[in-house]
C-alpha cells in the first residue's frame, strides 16, 4: 500500500466578515493604524497584471497579532489580520499554518478548527480592536454589526510525495474536508460537492463549495483566496442592503398611506417630502452597490475570472444583485409617482389661485 501522503506546507484560514459602516475612508484608515504601530499595507494581487484582474480600490490590510484557538483536539496558535473595504465591509482573518503532517490529521485540525472557530470569542475581541483603531475613518458606523459571513480556506503548498491537482482528487478523499461531516458522504453528495473544480497547471487545484474552499497553490500565493474574499464581501454587502429594502418597502408603503390622509393642501407637501426621502435612499443604495459591483475588476486572466465567476455563481451574488436591483426600482418608480402627482397638485392650486384672481378682477370691475 502507498503511505498516506503528508502536508509539506499549508494553512488554514477563517474568514469572518461584517458590515461596519455606511463607507470607510481607507486613506484615513491608514493613517489611524499607521499611527497605532499595527502593520498597514494594500492588498494587491501577485499573479495576475493589473490590467487583467485587480481591485476597483485596494483594500487596506492591518495586521492584528496573534491569537488562539481553542479546539476539540487542543489549542491552536493563529495569525490574525484585517482586511478594510471602502463600501463599509471589513474581514476579519485568523490563519493556522500546518506543516508535516499526515493528510489524516491536517483533515481532522482543519475541521476541529472550524467548529472552533464558529462560536469563538476571538471575533468579538478582533473587530473590537479593529474598530478602536479606525473608529473615525467610519463614516456613519453600525453600532452593533449583526450581518455577517464566514469562510473556510484551505490551503497546501506542497505534499510529500509531491502530488498535481488530477492526483490530489484521485488519492485523497477531499469530502469530510470540504463538507466537515464525519459520517460517509452518499456518492451523490460526493459529486455534487465537488463539481466546483479548476486547475490551469497541472499542479494546481481549486476546489469550491458554499462555504469552503480547497486551494492547491505550488508558488504559495493568495490570489484565489483573495478574490473568493472580494465575493464574500460582496455577498455580505448585497444582503445587507436587500435586508435594508425588505424594511423600507413596507414603511415607503405605511408612509404614502399616511401623507394621504388629512387635509389635502397638506398632504401634497408631505408628497413632496417623501418623494425627497426616497431618493435619498435610492442614491445612497446605489452608490454603494455600484462601489461593491466595482470592487474587483476583472478583464483578461481567464483562469480567475472563471473561479470569480463560479463563486459569485455559488454564492447567489447575481440573485441578491437582481432582487436590490428590482426593490430600487420599486422606490423608484414610487418616487416618480409622488413627484408627479406633487407637481400636478401644485399646478391645480396655481391654476385655482389664477381663477380667484380673474374672478376678483371681474367683481372688482362690475362693482
Amino acid at each position: 500500500m502507498n503511505p498516506e501522503p503528508r502536508v509539506v506546507a499549508g494553512a488554514v484560514t477563517v474568514l469572518r466578515l461584517y458590515d461596519v459602516a455606511y463607507a470607510i475612508d481607507l486613506a484615513a484608515a491608514e493613517r489611524l493604524a499607521g499611527a497605532a504601530r499595527a502593520a498597514v499595507g494594500r492588498v494587491r494581487l501577485a499573479r495576475a497584471e493589473p490590467k487583467a484582474i485587480d481591485f476597483g480600490i485596494p483594500p487596506l490590510e492591518i495586521g492584528l497579532g496573534p491569537v488562539e484557538l481553542a479546539t476539540e483536539l487542543g489549542p491552536e496558535l493563529a495569525t490574525a489580520h484585517a482586511r478594510v473595504y471602502d463600501f463599509g465591509a471589513v474581514s476579519l482573518l485568523v490563519r493556522v499554518p500546518m506543516a508535516g503532517v499526515a493528510w489524516s490529521e491536517f483533515v481532522d485540525r482543519n475541521n476541529a478548527l472550524d467548529r472552533a472557530a464558529q462560536a469563538s470569542p476571538a471575533w468579538a475581541e478582533l473587530l473590537g480592536r479593529l474598530r478602536g483603531a479606525i473608529g473615525p475613518a467610519l463614516e456613519r458606523p453600525v453600532p452593533d454589526p449583526v450581518l455577517e459571513e464566514d469562510y473556510l480556506l484551505t490551503g497546501v503548498q506542497a505534499f510529500d510525495p509531491p502530488l498535481g491537482g488530477a492526483d490530489v482528487l484521485a488519492r485523497l478523499d477531499l469530502a469530510p474536508l470540504l463538507s466537515g461531516e464525519r459520517r460517509e458522504l452518499s456518492e451523490a453528495s460526493r459529486r455534487e460537492l465537488l463539481r466546483h473544480t479548476f486547475s490551469y497547471y497541472t499542479t494546481d487545484l481549486v476546489v469550491l463549495t458554499w462555504d469552503h474552499a480547497f486551494i492547491l497553490e505550488p508558488s504559495g500565493d493568495t490570489d484565489v483566496a483573495d478574490v473568493l474574499e472580494v465575493a464574500n464581501a460582496q455577498l455580505l454587502e448585497l444582503r445587507y442592503y436587500d435586508e435594508l429594502l425588505d424594511a423600507e418597502l413596507p414603511r415607503m408603503y405605511d408612509r404614502v398611506e399616511a401623507a394621504r390622509k388629512g387635509f389635502a393642501g397638506l398632504a401634497r407637501r408631505r408628497y413632496a417630502d417623501l418623494a425627497r426621502q426616497l431618493y435619498t435612499v435610492v442614491a445612497e443604495v446605489t452608490e454603494i452597490t455600484e462601489r461593491v459591483d466595482n470592487a474587483l475588476k476583472v478583464t483578461e486572466d481567464v483562469y480567475l475570472a472563471r473561479i470569480y465567476g463560479a463563486a459569485l455563481e455559488l454564492f447567489r451574488v447575481p440573485a441578491l444583485s437582481a432582487a436590490v436591483n428590482r426593490k430600487l426600482a420599486i422606490i423608484r418608480d414610487t418616487y416618480t409617482a409622488l413627484y408627479d402627482e406633487a407637481a400636478t397638485a401644485r399646478a391645480e392650486i396655481l391654476e385655482l389661485g389664477i381663477l380667484i384672481l380673474i374672478v376678483v378682477e371681474l367683481v372688482l370691475a362690475l362693482l
